[in-house]
């Protein structure tokens, strides 16, 4: 269950969180193995198995009704779960909070940077799969980017089809709901990072273009917009996380309305790219409501074991790794190796 805030504030936490919170054990059995795709069945058996996604999903009323209406976006919002959840712990794989699942209920009814990393990613994620679903034609509502150059008919002659991030901006918009600025400082904060997370992903939107003449002289050119990978997309917010601003609430002089002000910036207001947090965040060494700790991690010797292990020390173990060895191309185009066995010391955080 999400908890009980002002009803902005809640509405954009259940949807980029909750979806994450009660969806992910189920279909991705939390050991970082790649979604597999069921077997794609009838027409009737799709629009039942569409309507049963909808129903599934941690969704308000309004937002069941859009996902009933637009098949494709079910399965959409489940790959936007497994490309956040693989990307925040790819980012976080040498850091005390290494995106784990454990406390992350309490974890979102927080202001700490960690959350505000979470909604950014979780919004990125969704931005940027709906515009690939858009692009590869498993959403019936959208198609192609509306590039000036780019034709629909010629794009699918040509087998190019742009990412649609304008199409997919709009309805992720639409999907989140209310409108009005809140004055609840909760929500502003939300809705500050979930934005940042969807101008992540618009930085990474390039031009590419496809020539289509004789003997490659270009004479006919098709030119497309394409996202960059969300790697790209994951390293830009992990810097935003590294460089955040803590805020508070404050009243503008001139209009009288509540807004941002960010403590480390001379009392001016966060920037649009800027991700933002109420409090600061606790150490993650030990077990609490927040996360399991850093007792049995693995760690770096000469790079990350003082930091993840909090002072408490590291074990060290030997463990037998085989690797493809001796290598030798032979004639032609074929690479013979033999298989070593190798000695390696591994590294674990003490629990004490």
């Amino acid at each position: 269950m999400c908890p009980r805030l002002p009803r902005t504030a809640c509405l954009l936490r259940l949807t980029v969180l909750c979806i994450i919170l009660s969806q992910t054990s189920a279909y991705f059995g939390l050991i970082g193995r790649e979604f597999l795709p069921a077997p794609i069945p009838s027409d009737a058996q799709s629009d039942k198995a569409h309507l049963k996604q909808c129903e599934q999903l941690a969704l308000n009323r309004r937002q069941k009704r859009l996902c009933r209406r637009d098949p494709g976006l079910a399965e959409t919002l489940r790959e936007s779960v497994r490309l956040s959840l693989l990307e925040c712990r790819y980012q976080f794989r040498n850091e005390r909070w290494n995106c784990s699942l454990d406390g992350r209920g309490s974890l979102i009814k927080r202001g700490f940077k960690e959350t505000a990393f979470l909604l950014a990613i979780s919004s990125a994620a969704l931005s940027h799969a709906l515009a690939k679903a858009c692009s590869s034609g498993r959403m019936e509502r959208c198609t192609c980017d509306d590039s000036p150059e780019l034709q629909h008919r010629e794009a699918w002659k040509w087998g190019i089809c742009g990412d649609n991030l304008k199409y997919s901006t709009k309805l992720l918009k639409n999907f989140l709901g209310s409108k009005r600025v809140s004055k609840d400082l909760r929500a502003q904060i939300d809705s500050h990072n979930v934005n940042v997370g969807i101008r992540a992903v618009k930085s990474g939107l390039k031009t590419t273009c496809k020539c289509h003449g004789v003997s490659g002289s270009c004479a006919v050119r098709t030119c497309w917009k394409q996202l960059s990978p969300f790697h790209d997309t994951g390293r830009l917010l992990k810097f935003r996380y590294d460089s955040a601003v803590r805020v508070y609430s404050a009243t503008n002089d001139a209009t009288g309305e509540t807004q941002l002000a960010g403590a480390h910036r001379h009392n001016n207001g966060p920037r649009p790219t800027d991700l933002v947090y109420l409090e600061d965040s606790p150490s993650f060494c030990r077990p609490s409501r927040y996360s399991p700790g850093t007792a049995g991690r693995p760690c770096a010797k000469d790079t990350s074991c003082q930091s993840l292990c909090c002072g408490r020390g590291y074990n060290t173990a030997l463990r037998l790794t085989t690797l493809s060895c001796h290598c030798q191309v032979r004639w032609c185009c074929h690479v013979e190796c033999q298989t070593c066995v190798r000695e390696e010391e591994v590294y674990t955080c003490k629990k004490h």
